[in-house]
């Protein structure tokens, strides 16, 4: 028997893990301009992270970070075990499920729905059968592991990042990042779709910092609704990253209103979800956003 009939195999009407993110996700489109983007909040249970340096590394910690998360707003919460930043050494699966699985037995009774960070299939298959609801591949599917066949057997969502290159590659994307994206995104809904992901089931992330110079990071921002073609809703996840420090000149810890100001930017033009470490501080800035979008602004992607 096939691999991805194996997989196939395992989804059962109670099993279908994506159910929650797609009626989140139908909610957020029927409630139209008038409705806030959806806020990821991001647990991290590395101790090399770029952004928290490992201020939630140990089982407790993060646990408890997710809880206040929860309490300050987020409707889903994004936990990874292996640091994505540049030049990052690469994490075992074993040791990654070791960082990752108590986490998420200790927070999938907050209400939140759960997404797993990673990029291998068997560390997919462990979140989902602890509790996750969501894979997020920073690979956009388009990684060897099968991802996406995993996710299919669930019944599970996911995010699909646009990643042009290896993890330890900084170069820019050459030529028109939104003409890049779009291609890329095509590749990676068709794999979804091959496997058998439900559509109300994927979303799509522009993958801010990753191979993008600062004009293309603010480009593909102030472009979002090209992406919207494609009729997948989009997750940004500008949080703390180099490119809001290097227009505003601030360190790792001084990013804030960079990054509620990119968020905002985000929300208004017709994002769906932001993922983000800061939650309570972009309740309200989203909340005004969805506001301002009801009342008549000019731009963005019809919800």
């Amino acid at each position: 028997m096939p691999a991805e009939t194996i997989h196939r195999a395992k989804q059962t009407p109670g099993h279908a893990r994506g159910d929650r993110f797609a009626e989140l996700l139908r909610a957020w489109r029927d409630g139209g301009r008038a409705s806030p983007a959806i806020i990821m909040g991001v647990v991290n249970v590395t101790p090399d992270s770029f952004s928290d340096g490992g201020r939630f590394a140990t089982t407790e910690g993060a646990i408890a970070q997710g809880r206040k998360l929860v309490e300050d707003g987020a409707a889903i919460l994004d936990i990874g075990g292996e640091s994505t930043r540049l030049h990052a050494d690469p994490v075992a699966a074993d040791e990654e499920l070791r960082r990752v699985l108590p986490v998420i037995e200790g927070l999938r009774t907050t209400g939140a729905l759960i997404s797993v960070d990673t990029m291998k299939a068997s560390v997919a298959e462990a979140a989902l059968d602890a509790g996750a609801h969501i894979v997020n591949d920073i690979r956009g599917l388009q990684g060897v592991s099968g991802i996406a066949a995993v996710a299919a057997s669930y019944g599970a969502a996911v995010i699909a990042m646009h990643n042009p290159g290896l993890l330890g590659s900084a170069e820019p994307l050459p030529g028109d990042p939104v003409r890049h994206c779009l291609a890329y995104f095509e590749r990676s809904i068709g794999i979804a779709r091959r496997a058998g992901v439900a559509e109300d089931r994927i979303a799509l992330d522009p993958g801010f910092g990753f191979g993008k110079s600062v004009q293309q990071n603010l480009e593909l921002l102030a472009r979002l609704p090209e992406l919207a073609v494609l009729g997948f809703p989009l997750l940004v996840g500008t949080s703390r990253k180099s490119f809001i420090g290097k227009v505003t000149g601030r360190g790792l810890p001084d990013r804030l209103i960079g990054t509620l100001t990119a968020n905002v930017a985000a929300a208004l033009l017709g994002a769906a979800i932001v993922r983000v470490h800061d939650v309570e501080e972009h309740r309200d800035a989203i909340r005004m956003a969805a506001a301002i979008r009801a009342a008549g602004f000019p731009s963005g992607l019809s919800a």
